[in-house]
């Protein structure tokens, strides 16, 4: 059996941060979220606000989300996540930003415990290769809103080892989570096959070929997905699919990977999908 997570570590309490810390609270553990002083009060509301709703939906009770609040401490200080058992990175899809944390993380984090990034593309190889111990290094990719996306993609590097692989395969249930396990290649599993579709759509509706609501209707009447391309590509944020985009064109220099440039021109203009109330469709009606 894997060695149990039961302390985890969140740095960066943005939006998947904060749902990574809510879920790892609302399954036992207790949780340091860390994050820039100016935004630490942005990370505890995204929290408020997600287990508001969870009660106004009758999902939890007050009392339950009173305890789930009071698993989780923020802090500007790095150095608070060392004793965590696993320890993982949400910071924003930029590699050198995740390069210098992870080296910071591997000189703090107890030895032996596990670090775990998780970007959405960037392969784990340019994380785990700067630092002095990869074994340690797993990709737990979650997804967006995390507490009620059930996937978690496990990514193991080439040098991740098989018991680091485990323990977060383990942990990921521990959160009623449905973990499945990748290769370490930007994209891994689902972006992979995911992004090149979005893409399309994207450039369907950028060329006046349709609207984005028969664009979208065409896929969830026709095809029987649940939402429509455009729909999710403004729930998972337009800046993520630009940049997962980016990194996946990057590796494997393919055109259906390549942002359309109205991605970069909505991202310009504050347009990036449900957090910000407006992307392909507008949230604020």
């Amino acid at each position: 059996m894997p060695r149990e997570i039961n302390s985890v570590a969140v740095v960066g309490g943005g939006f998947m941060g904060a749902g990574i810390a809510e879920v790892s609270a609302a399954a036992g553990m207790p949780v340091v979220v860390r994050d820039l002083p100016e935004f630490l009060d942005a990370a505890r509301g995204r929290v408020e606000k997600s287990l508001a709703g969870a009660v106004r939906h009758g999902k939890i009770d007050e009392a339950r989300r009173d305890e789930v609040l009071a698993r989780i401490t923020f802090t500007p200080d790095l150095k608070e996540v060392a004793g965590a058992d696993i320890v993982i990175e949400a910071v924003p899809e930029i590699l050198d930003l995740k390069v210098s944390l992870i080296k910071e993380l591997d000189e703090l984090v107890s030895p032996g415990n596990v670090i775990a990034t998780n970007t959405s593309s960037i392969p784990i190889a340019e994380l785990a290769g700067k630092v002095q111990h990869p074994g340690r290094v797993v990709g737990v990719h979650f997804f967006s809103p995390v507490p009620v996306m059930k996937l978690v993609e496990i990514v193991v590097a080439l040098d991740t080892d098989p018991e680091t692989a485990d323990i977060a395969f383990a942990f990921a249930r521990k959160m009623g989570k449905h973990p499945i396990r990748t290769k370490d290649r930007s994209g891994f599993i689902v972006n992979f096959l995911l992004i090149g579709y979005v893409n399309a759509a994207i450039r369907m509706y950028e060329e006046g070929f349709a609207s984005p609501e028969d664009i979208d209707d065409g896929m969830r009447l026709g095809a029987g997905h649940p939402m429509g391309p455009l729909t999710v590509a403004d729930m998972v944020g337009l800046d993520v699919v630009y940049s997962v985009g980016n990194s996946m064109y990057e590796e494997f220099k393919r055109e259906e990977y390549a942002p359309p440039p109205l991605l970069r021109r909505m991202i310009a203009a504050g347009r990036l999908g449900r957090k910000t109330g407006r992307g392909f469709y507008d949230y604020g009606k």
